[in-house]
C-alpha cells in the first residue's frame, strides 16, 4: 500500500501563488519511480499538470502551466511539491498527486492517488 496526502490548497487572488505538497509513505512505495500532479475542475475531466521522477532526471509540465508551475521533490522527506505562480481563475480545481512506476502524463497509468486539495483562484 502507498499513502499520498496533499496539502497547501486554498483561496488566493489571481496573480498570487500557492505551493502544494504531497507526502508519500507506505511499504510498497519504493517501487514507484514517479510522482505526478493532476487537477480536476467541476464538470471537466482530470487533467495532467506535472510529473517528475524521484531522481529529478525527467520532468514533464503541461503546456497550460508551463512557465508558471514548477514541480520539485525532497527525497529525504518523500515529498513532492507543486509551486504555482501567476495563478489564474482557470487554475481553480481540485489538485491530486499520484504515484506511478514510470513517468507519464496519462492518469490511468498512475496506481495510487491522494484525496486531493482544493485550489480556488478569485478574479
Amino acid at each position: 500500500q502507498v499513502q499520498l496526502v496533499e496539502s497547501g490548497g486554498g483561496l488566493v487572488q489571481a496573480g498570487g501563488s500557492l505551493r502544494l505538497s504531497c507526502a508519500a509513505s507506505g511499504r510498497a512505495f519504493s517501487i514507484y519511480d514517479s510522482m505526478g500532479w493532476f487537477r480536476q475542475a467541476p464538470g471537466k475531466e482530470r487533467e495532467f499538470v506535472a510529473a517528475t521522477t524521484w531522481s529529478g532526471h525527467r520532468i514533464y509540465i503541461a503546456d497550460s502551466v508551463e512557465g508558471r508551475f514548477t514541480i520539485s521533490r525532497d527525497n529525504a522527506k518523500y515529498t513532492v511539491y507543486l509551486q504555482m505562480n501567476s495563478l489564474k481563475p482557470e487554475d481553480t480545481a481540485v489538485y491530486y498527486c499520484a504515484a506511478s512506476t514510470q513517468i507519464t502524463t496519462i492518469a490511468t497509468n498512475y496506481d495510487y492517488w491522494g484525496r486531493g486539495t482544493q485550489v480556488t483562484i478569485s478574479s
